[in-house]
């Protein structure tokens, strides 16, 4: 009996098979992108007591180009950007529910993988350049504030999503990124997140 179960189990891992496969999207709306753990906030800034005559260190407020590189999200070589591949999955989880998928049950049914395993990211090919928008921020009492960001006007990015074999088909998987591209959108200010949100907009190309 013991046998018998012990070959039921090899017999599934067996025929268990993990397919991986790449779509390129390209971007038809601009990407626009904010590192969270960065963020727009006041910055900390040490300064040497002795040199600048100051008791304890002061707040000094970063300039447009700080605050516009801290919005990016680095590989780890530290010169090409990216962003989250996990941000690609959400979205085309969301879109699922367009395709008349269980959100639920979609998340588990395959993964995109990042080109980055150490930072978690996809490459994003194109210029990033900064953006200025005047924004609300506080409490009650909100205030317009300028924000500075990253902003990718042409972007292109490979998607490799990897998937289980009889589970979900190439052809799903298409379908999905491809109504993600179109209806969610990834970055900020895609239609996803607020009802003006235009921007992250993308769709499957071939190459």
């Amino acid at each position: 009996m013991a046998a018998k179960k012990k070959a039921e189990v090899t017999e599934v891992l067996t025929t268990m098979k993990i397919n991986t496969i790449t779509f390129k999207v390209q971007g038809i709306a601009p990407l626009i992108v904010n590192c969270f753990g960065h963020g727009v906030e006041v910055l900390e800034e040490v300064t040497d007591a002795k040199e600048k005559g100051l008791k304890k260190a002061g707040k000094v407020k970063p300039t447009p180009e700080q605050e516009y590189a801290k919005t990016l999200y680095y590989l780890s070589d530290g010169e090409r950007t990216g962003f989250p591949a996990v941000g690609f999955k959400s979205a085309m989880v969301r879109a699922g529910k367009t395709c008349g998928e269980v959100m639920v049950d979609l998340r588990t049914k395959f993964h995109v993988i990042a080109e980055d395993k150490e930072t978690g990211l996809i490459e994003i090919h194109g210029e990033p350049r900064m953006r200025c928008d005047v924004v609300k921020v506080g409490g009650i009492s909100k205030t317009s504030s300028p924000r500075y960001r990253a902003e990718y006007p042409e972007w292109w990015a490979n998607i490799t999503i990897q998937y289980l074999e009889g589970i979900i088909t190439p052809e799903k998987l298409l379908t999905l990124l491809n109504t993600a591209g179109f209806t969610c959108g990834v970055g900020e200010w895609r239609p996803e997140k607020c009802n003006s949100g235009s921007f992250g907009l993308f769709q499957v190309v071939s190459d």
